[in-house]
């Protein structure tokens, strides 16, 4: 029995900030589990998305162009020609301008609910991540390389073959300086292909950046809006395929119909039936129309048009107008002796 009491009176009553000493020393513990249990959210962009806004981009500016070449439609032949590479640049120009530099997507983009984010400040875990889509847009640095990379770049590119071609550099007889800088062009392009195709297997296989300069700049196209409908209409497209299809079938048939049988059977209800017989007499009385080649019936004297009369009195031996019954001996241009 004094063993027993010893023991009890060794292990006492534990002091009053025990609890918080304990509290204290195991917070760093949970901090360092609770940071370890966080999922990153995996975010999935679909490629055909973005293969569509990099298309309608394109087809965009090419209705630009379009709209730009009309404008200059009436000067001299071939002047737009000569300065294609920079109206592709300045328009390409625009787009960013309005576009990537104030933060909005380009129109191909925004059709598709994406924008691009800045990859390397993207948040991947913490408070502030809810979806994944999280993450600001493009810095000044950013965008300003994106536009000398994507805009320079294609222009000076387009600008040097063009100059190469009309130097001929790749021809045998050119100096060897030439010839080895056509070499080094015709290496460059051969590189940047296998880069391209290499960044294309890459962007198939994890979903990101689908050009090299999106790849070099850490800029990724991510959803703008978490929701998005994919429901298409499909009411265009049909109306388009029916009248592709009545057009089809009205190119078949109307060779097939004689236009003046026709227009005899549709005159009683023509709106100009009632306007008096004053017009019809200086009409053609074959086609109903005005005369392009007068000529006149003889002996009867009544006007037709020249193809009109030849081909009806070359087919039959003994035509007779349409007006008196009379038979035609013979025709003659009006007003010729």
């Amino acid at each position: 029995m004094p063993h027993v009491e010893s023991a009890a009176a060794s292990d006492g009553p534990p002091p009053q900030d025990a609890w918080h000493a304990e509290f204290q020393r195991l917070v760093p513990l949970w901090e360092s589990l609770r940071e370890t249990s966080k999922v990153i959210i995996p975010i999935s962009i679909s490629r055909v998305n973005q293969f569509d806004a990099a298309r309608l981009d394109v087809e965009m500016s090419a209705m630009l162009k379009e709209q730009l070449v009309k404008v200059f439609s009436l000067m001299k032949p071939g002047l737009l020609f000569q300065y294609e590479p920079e109206l592709d640049a300045f328009l390409e120009f625009l787009i960013w301008r309005f576009s990537i530099w104030v933060d909005k997507p380009t129109p191909g983009n925004a059709l598709m609910n994406l924008r691009y984010r800045d990859e390397q400040a993207a948040p991947i875990t913490g408070t502030e991540v809810r979806t994944g889509l999280e993450g600001p847009g493009l810095s000044v640095s950013q965008k300003i390389l994106y536009c000398i990379s994507f805009v320079g770049g294609q222009y000076i590119w387009s600008r040097l073959q063009s100059f190469s071609a009309f130097r001929r550099w790749g021809d045998s007889e050119q100096r060897p300086l030439a010839r080895r800088a056509w070499g080094l062009v015709q290496n460059a392009e051969g590189l940047y292909r296998a880069a391209s195709f290499c960044n294309l297997l890459l962007f198939l296989y994890g979903g990101r950046y689908k050009t090299i300069v999106e790849r070099i700049l850490k800029a990724r196209l991510v959803y703008e809006s978490p929701n998005m409908n994919r429901a298409v209409s499909f009411e265009y497209m049909n109306r388009q395929l029916v009248w592709n299809e009545f057009s089809e079938m009205l190119l078949l048939l109307l060779p097939l119909l004689n236009s003046s049988s026709v227009k005899k059977f549709l005159l009683p209800f023509s709106k100009d039936n009632s306007a008096g017989s004053s017009g019809d007499e200086a009409d053609c009385p074959i086609c109903r129309s005005r005369p392009s080649i007068p000529f006149v019936a003889l002996p009867c004297q009544h006007r037709y048009c020249y193809y009109c009369l030849r081909t009806r009195c070359s087919a039959t031996s003994s035509y007779r107008c349409p007006r008196c019954n009379e038979v035609v001996l013979a025709i003659q241009r009006q007003g010729s002796v």
